[in-house]
């Protein structure tokens, strides 16, 4: 028979799932998918601007993927909500975290796109000129949808990481998963197994999202000339 601590350990860790899960699905996934989104949209900006050949745009942009590279996250979300103030700058945990996350999205996808579109053979982007396209009909009809294609595997491995990731917002204050986890060890004084099944369900998100990964890939695998 189970003495009275497993008991308990059963007990907490059976109390805790639902809202830990509920917690992942409501405040984590969303952070994660909003940041993605608009860090894909500054990482497609950042990327041409790359290329664009103009050398201000190109140097704005060198200087913004360098900073962020070579900065950790975690300093990037303190200098945000907690930084800022101290300028008059005052944004909430959300928003904070949403800039943190995006900008860093941002810098990191915005190599994979730029290497994805720089991978598109010159020839393609000068058949298309010769018949009259101008560049972002060149982008939006040629480059980008085979970018797409060869970025769909790195970009969403990002994706995977930035779901982890926003367990950093816990430090900000904000209330996802991780946060709802300390506050029932704090209440349980059961670290050990609460985190393992904090990381347990984590582990259950990243394992749909890289399931879905692998269909996506799959699926815009029929589309690829070979």
């Amino acid at each position: 028979m189970l003495d009275d601590r497993a008991v308990r350990i059963i007990e907490i860790l059976k109390d805790s799932f639902i809202p830990l899960l509920q917690a992942g699905l409501v405040f984590t996934v969303p952070l994660a998918l909003v940041s993605f989104v608009l860090g894909l949209g500054l990482a497609l900006l950042t990327a041409l601007a790359r290329i664009s050949g103009i050398k201000v745009l190109e140097a704005i942009a060198r200087f913004y993927v360098w900073i962020v590279r070579g900065t950790p996250l975690m300093v990037q979300l303190f200098i945000i909500f907690y930084g800022l103030p101290k300028a008059g700058i005052i944004i909430d945990a959300w928003p904070a975290a949403v800039i943190g996350f995006t900008l860093n999205v941002g810098a990191y996808a915005s190599e994979t796109i730029r290497a994805a579109i720089q991978s598109i053979p010159r020839g393609q982007w000068e058949a298309a000129y010769s018949v009259g396209m101008s560049y972002p009909q060149v982008l939006r009809r040629i480059v980008l949808p085979q970018a797409a294609r060869v970025s769909v595997p790195p970009l969403a491995n990002s994706f995977i990481s930035l779901v982890k990731d926003t367990s950093l917002a816990a430090s900000i204050t904000l209330t996802e998963m991780f946060q709802i986890g300390q506050r029932i060890t704090a209440a349980t004084y059961e670290p050990l197994w609460v985190y393992i099944e904090v990381a347990f369900i984590y582990l259950m998100i990243c394992t749909v999202l890289s399931r879905l990964q692998n269909y996506l890939e799959i699926r815009l695998g029929k589309y690829v000339i070979k």
